[in-house]
C-alpha cells in the first residue's frame, strides 16, 4: 500500500500510473530486462493492487464522511450562536421598545386604551421574566459579561430589584460549608465585592443588600438557634455564647467596613447588628447580675463547706454598732472569744475565682451594654463584688478574727490575727488592681466615677479600722505574753543576790526568753505587712515593749551587782530593739540603759550622770524614781548627793 501511495503523485494520469506499476512489477517488462515478460504474474499483481485500491477507497470514504459530519455539527453550532446573538440583540431592541411603550402607555386614558395598555403590560412582564431568567442562567454558567449585559437592560425595568435578589440568592449557594459561619460570610462578601462592580451599575447598593440579607437571614437564624436553647436553662452558657456571638458579629462588621456600602456604612452596619441582638441586649444586665450573684454565693459556700464551717451571723444595727464603738475605744471583747484554731477564713483561691467571675462580667458589660448604660451597669457589677468579696468574705474573716483574739491576760495565746492581716493585705492589692484595670475604664468619664471611688473608700476604711483594732489588741496580747514571761521567770533575787561576790555578770533568764519572744513577733509583723504599715506597727510595739520593760524594772530593789545585771538585761533589750529598725524605739532603750546606770554609779557621781547628754532633758521625778530603786538609797549620804 505504501508503494501504491507513491504512485499517486501529482499530477495524476491513469496511463502513466499503470505504466509505472507495470515497470515496478517483476516480469512485467515487454522488452528485455533481467526477467522475461510474465503475463500471469502481471495479472496477479493487477488483481492484488485493485483490492488494495478498494480498501484504500473505503478508508478514504469513511474519513470523508466523518469530516463532513464534523463540519455539519460545527456549522449548526455556529448558526445557533449567531442566532442567539441575533436573538440577544432583538431582546435588547425589544426591551428598549417595550420600555418606551410602557412609559407612553402610562399617559393613555384607561377607558379608551385599556386593551392596548393590557397587551403592553403583558409583553412588559413577559420580557422582564425572560431577562431575569437569562440573568439567572448566565450566573449559573459564570458568564459575567452576559450578566452585565442583561443587568444593564433590566436596569430600566421594575424587575431590576428582583434581578439583584436572584443574584444575592444564587451567590450564597454553597457559601456556608465551613464550621465558622462568620468566616464564611466574610469570604462571601469579599468574593462578591470583587465581582459586583463588573456586573451592576450600582455595586455598593447590591453589596449592601447582600450584607443585609446575610445579617437578617443567615446570622439572625444562627444566633437564635445558639441562644434560645440555653437562655432559660443555663445562664453561664447563655452569657458566654451571647458575648462570643456579639463579638464575632461586630468583628465581621469591622471587616465589612473596608467595602464601599454607601454614605453612612457605620450606621448601616450598627443597625444590622442591633436588629439581631436587640431582644437579648435589652435585659442583658439583669441576667448578668442574677448569674454573678448566684455564682459568687456558690463559690463562697463551697469554700466554707470545705472547711466544715457554718458562717456566724454578724449582727448589725444600733446595739451592734454601739458594741463596735466601745470595743474600738476600750479594746474590750464585748462577747465570748471564739477558737478558730488558727483558721483565717480567707482564701486566695476564693478571691481569685470571685475576681475572675467579676472580670468576665466587666468584659461582657463593656461589650454588650449600650454606651449610655455602661457606667450604671458597671457600677452594679462592682457592688456585687463589694458584697461578696469585701463584706461576705473579707469583712466576715475580720470579724471572726477579731472575735478570735484572746484577752491580753491569756497565756500561750495563738496570735493568728497577723495572718489575717497578711492575707487581707494581699487581697486588698488584688481588689484594687481589678478596680483600676477593669472598672475605671468603664466609668472614668461618667458621674459614677465619684460614686465608685466613694464606695471603695468607705469599704477600705471600714476594713482598715477593723484591722487596726485587731492589730492593737494583738499587740496588747503580745505585751501580755511578755508580762507572763517576766512574772514567771524574773526573781527578786536576780537584782539583789544573797552573795554579791558570787555573781556572773550576764543577762537574766527572763530577759533571754522575752527577747526571743520579741524577735519572733517582729519577724512575724514584717512578714504580715508591707510598706509604712510595718514601721507603724513596729513603732507601736516598740513603745509598748519599752513601757513594759520600764515598768518591770521599777518593781525591784537593786544592789550594786543587781544593778549591773539590770544594765546587762537592758543592753540585751536594746540589742533586740535594733531589730525594729525604728530610731525612736532605739532611742527609748538608749535612754533606759542610761537610767539604769543610776543604779550602780557612785553616790558622788550621781549629779554628773544625771546632767549627762542622755538624761539631762528627762523629768527630775523620773531620775529620782530610778535612784530610789537602789538598795542604798535611804543612806543619808546618797540622799544628800542627789538632792
Amino acid at each position: 500500500m505504501a508503494t501504491t501511495a507513491e504512485l499517486f503523485e501529482e499530477p495524476f494520469v491513469a496511463d502513466e500510473y499503470i505504466e509505472r506499476l507495470v515497470w515496478r512489477t517483476p516480469g512485467g517488462g515487454s522488452r528485455g530486462g533481467p526477467e522475461a515478460f510474465d503475463p500471469k504474474r502481471l495479472l496477479e499483481e493487477f488483481v492484488n493492487h485493485i483490492q488494495e485500491l478498494q480498501i484504500m477507497d473505503e478508508r478514504i470514504q469513511r474519513k470523508v464522511e466523518k469530516l463532513e459530519q464534523q463540519c455539519q455539527k460545527e456549522a449548526k453550532e455556529f448558526a445557533k450562536k449567531v442566532q442567539e446573538l441575533q436573538k440577544s440583540n432583538q431582546i435588547k431592541e425589544a426591551a428598549d421598545v417595550i420600555q418606551k411603550l410602557h412609559l407612553i402607555a402610562q399617559e393613555l386614558p384607561f377607558d379608551r386604551f385599556s386593551e392596548v395598555k393590557s397587551k403592553i403590560a403583558s409583553k412588559y412582564h413577559d420580557l422582564e421574566c425572560q431577562l431575569i431568567q437569562e440573568f439567572t442562567s448566565a450566573q449559573r454558567r459564570g458568564e459575567v459579561s452576559r450578566m452585565r449585559e442583561v443587568a444593564a437592560v433590566l436596569l430600566h425595568f421594575k424587575g431590576y430589584s428582583h434581578c439583584i435578589d436572584v443574584y444575592i440568592k444564587q451567590c450564597q449557594e454553597g457559601a456556608y460549608l465551613r464550621n465558622d459561619i462568620f468566616e464564611d460570610a466574610a469570604i462571601l462578601c469579599q468574593r462578591v465585592n470583587k465581582q459586583v462592580g463588573d456586573i451592576f451599575s450600582n455595586p455598593e447598593a447590591v453589596l449592601a443588600k447582600l450584607i443585609q440579607n446575610v445579617f437578617e437571614v443567615k446570622l439572625q437564624s444562627f444566633v437564635k438557634d445558639q441562644l434560645e436553647e440555653c437562655r432559660k436553662s443555663d445562664a453561664e452558657q447563655y452569657l458566654k455564647s451571647l458575648y462570643d456571638l456579639y463579638t464575632r458579629t461586630t468583628s465581621l462588621s469591622s471587616k465589612l467596613m473596608e467595602f464601599n456600602l454607601g454614605t453612612d456604612k457605620q450606621t448601616f452596619l450598627s443597625k444590622l447588628i442591633k436588629s439581631i441582638f436587640v431582644s437579648y441586649l435589652e435585659n442583658y444586665i439583669e441576667v448578668e447580675i442574677g448569674y454573678l450573684k448566684s455564682r459568687s454565693a456558690m463559690i463562697l459556700q463551697r469554700y466554707y463547706d470545705s472547711k466544715n464551717h457554718q458562717k456566724r451571723s454578724i449582727g448589725t444595727g444600733g446595739i451592734q454598732d454601739l458594741k463596735e464603738r466601745i470595743r474600738q475605744r476600750t479594746n474590750l471583747p464585748l462577747g465570748p472569744s471564739i477558737d478558730t484554731h488558727g483558721e483565717t477564713f480567707l482564701s486566695q483561691e476564693v478571691v481569685v475565682n470571685l475576681l475572675q467571675e467579676t472580670k468576665q462580667a466587666f468584659e461582657r458589660c463593656h461589650r454588650l451594654s449600650d454606651p449610655s448604660d455602661l457606667p450604671r451597669n458597671a457600677f452594679r457589677i462592682f457592688t456585687i463584688l463589694v458584697e461578696f468579696l469585701c463584706i461576705e468574705h473579707i469583712d466576715y474573716a475580720l470579724e471572726t478574727g477579731l472575735a478570735g483574739i484572746p484577752s491580753s491576760d491569756s497565756r500561750n495565746a495563738n496570735l493568728y490575727f497577723l495572718d489575717v492581716v497578711q492575707q487581707a493585705n494581699t487581697i486588698f492589692h488584688l481588689f484594687d488592681k481589678q478596680f483600676n484595670d477593669h472598672l475605671m475604664p468603664l466609668i472614668s468619664s461618667s458621674p459614677k466615677l465619684s460614686e465608685c471611688l466613694q464606695k471603695k473608700k468607705e469599704i477600705i476604711e471600714q476594713m482598715e479600722m477593723k484591722l487596726d483594732t485587731g492589730i492593737d489588741r494583738t499587740l496588747n496580747c503580745m505585751i501580755g505574753q511578755m508580762k507572763h514571761i517576766l512574772a514567771a521567770e524574773q526573781k527578786k533575787t536576780d537584782f539583789k543576790p544573797e552573795d554579791e561576790n558570787n555573781v556572773l555578770i550576764q543577762y537574766t533568764n527572763a530577759c533571754v526568753k522575752v527577747c526571743a519572744y520579741v524577735r519572733k513577733q517582729v519577724e512575724k509583723i514584717k512578714n504580715s505587712m508591707d510598706g509604712k504599715n510595718v514601721d507603724t506597727v513596729l513603732m507601736e510595739l516598740g513603745v509598748r515593749f519599752h513601757r513594759l520593760t520600764y515598768e518591770h524594772l521599777q518593781q525591784y530593789s537593786y544592789s550594786c551587782m543587781g544593778g549591773m545585771l539590770a544594765i546587762c538585761d537592758v543592753a540585751e533589750y536594746r540589742k533586740c530593739a535594733k531589730d525594729f529598725k525604728i530610731p525612736m524605739v532605739l532611742h527609748l532603750f538608749d535612754t533606759l540603759h542610761a537610767l539604769c546606770n543610776l543604779l550602780v554609779v557612785a553616790p558622788d557621781n550621781l549629779k554628773q550622770v544625771c546632767s549627762g547628754e542622755q538624761l539631762a532633758n528627762l523629768d527630775k521625778n523620773i531620775l529620782h524614781s530610778f535612784v530610789q530603786l537602789r538598795a542604798d538609797y535611804r543612806s543619808a549620804r546618797l540622799a544628800r548627793h542627789f538632792s
